[in-house]
């Protein structure tokens, strides 16, 4: 029997990290190990770009050396049974590994549509992170022309847009009247669908897939309508859902959507057992409601918690539950938000004020790479409380999302965001008198001082 003080199960963004968080909290003084079940961990976020941008699986690798240089122990071995008593753990090669603290860092599945006839027909490939299955679809698409995709969220939206690269025919298919929906509202959506459409893919959105057509491999698509679309090829981009079967078998409290229960410090309903990443449960940080939200950012914050925490409560966490924080490029434009979008703070009973604005990306604008900023940001109308943030332009857009996301979990307000000092320079950013996060505020602000003014006259 191997010994250990700390196990971690799950190789990914979320047990990397608690793996070698813990070892910076507590020094050479603890022995860490990792078991996971791949040789190679593939970069999540990154899995889109390995069919268009990079198309090779090996730039797309998390490297060993973050795990080495901790001097944490890494197993190559699946997890296959947590017996809570003895505090060990049983992989499928064998070995029996005895710890003091255990953190699960299981990830995610894909969600597949087994409602729809055809969905296991060959070459109708699903999203995992495993290198073996996505070398598989690689390989596949060497030999494909007719590719549909869906599912139009994150995932089926990158894989849209890496695929078309390849000079592929195209069509993303979601069956809600937009694409990410959940994070944007619809005047961006309408924009990242025209920008699909205008670069060839076929977006249809309003869209039920009855039917995969095909004797032994996937041949076409039959619609909720009747029409059917050619397909060599599918990708499911229809989600994830939460990796949580081995916690639920040692007795783990689950939530109604299969997710691991656990406190503010990541705890388990065992105090010797954490868990982070996608099989965890998420609370939203507006209602503290449970939320399906699955990611590699959110795992990243959640590993810090876990890894600080696991033997002693040093860490204690600085926000309250999950923002929703959002940011992708499509072809040349970066779409990106955080925390409410206007229809989800509007259906949680929120009274909302809204600022808008649009400026350039560089000043001046004639500036040979300047780009359009456009800007929504969402407040309490009550409070002036940050709500939400959406926002499209350049490259720069990811990076003032991230401040958004800030003021987001700090509760800043309009009238602060309208005076937040930014650095600015010609070349990097806005210009400082059309910054866009303060000119957004300031037009909030003015918008609902209209508002006032016109209810004192009612």
């Amino acid at each position: 029997m191997k010994k250990t003080d700390l196990l971690v199960i799950g190789g990914s963004a979320g047990g990397l990290l608690a793996a070698t968080m813990a070892r910076k909290a507590y020094g050479e003084d603890i022995e860490i190990t990792l078991v996971r079940d791949t040789e190679r961990v593939m970069v999540p976020c990154g899995i889109p770009y390995i069919y268009g941008t990079l198309q090779d699986l090996k730039k797309n690798v998390i490297p060993d050396a973050m795990l080495t240089n901790a001097k944490v122990n890494l197993l190559i071995d699946r997890a296959a049974e947590i017996d809570r008593e003895q505090k060990t753990v049983k992989t499928a090669g064998g070995s029996v590994i005895a710890y003091k603290k255990l953190i699960i860092a299981t990830g995610s599945l894909p969600i597949i549509p087994t409602f729809i006839p055809g969905h296991d027909l060959e070459n109708v490939f699903p999203v995992m992170k495993n290198d073996e299955h996505l070398g598989v679809i690689l390989k596949k698409l060497e030999s494909t022309q007719d590719v549909v995709v869906i599912g139009g969220g994150f995932i089926g939206v990158e894989f849209a847009e890496q695929i078309s690269l390849l000079k592929k025919n195209v069509s993303l298919i979601e069956m809600a009247d937009s694409c990410l929906w959940q994070a944007f509202d619809r005047n961006y959506s309408d924009d990242i669908e025209s920008l699909l459409g205008g670069n060839g893919i076929k977006v249809m959105t309003g869209t039920r897939v009855k039917t995969i057509l095909g004797e032994k491999a996937v041949e076409a698509v039959e619609l909720g309508d009747g029409r059917t679309i050619p397909a060599d090829m599918i990708i499911l981009g229809l989600g994830v859902r939460p990796n949580s079967a081995l916690a639920k078998e040692c007795g783990l409290e689950i939530n109604p959507k299969g997710a691991i229960i656990v406190d503010q410090y990541m705890r388990t309903s065992d105090p010797d057992i954490f868990a982070v990443g996608d099989c965890a449960e998420k609370r939203c940080f507006f209602t503290g409601k449970d939320v399906p939200l699955l990611l590699a950012s959110t795992a990243a914050m959640e590993a810090k918690i876990a890894g600080s925490n696991a033997f002693h409560l040093r860490l204690i966490r600085a926000n309250k539950g999950t923002i929703s924080t959002f940011s992708t490029k499509i072809f040349d434009k970066t779409f990106a938000a955080a925390g409410l979008t206007e229809t989800r703070a509007r259906q949680e009973g929120f009274c909302i004020m809204i600022g808008e604005f649009k400026t350039m990306d560089r000043h001046p604008a004639t500036l040979p790479d300047a780009q359009e900023i456009y800007i929504k940001l969402i407040f309490s109308r009550c409070s002036g409380i940050i709500l939400g943030a959406q926002i499209s332009g350049g490259d720069t857009v990811g990076e003032i999302n991230n401040i958004l996301s800030l003021a987001i979990q700090k509760d800043t307000t309009a009238t602060e965001l309208n005076t937040f000092q930014a650095a600015t320079h010609p070349l990097v950013s806005p210009s400082p008198i059309a910054y866009p996060i303060n000119a957004a505020a300031m037009n909030a602000l003015a918008g609902n001082c209209k508002h006032l003014n016109e209810d004192l006259v009612i």
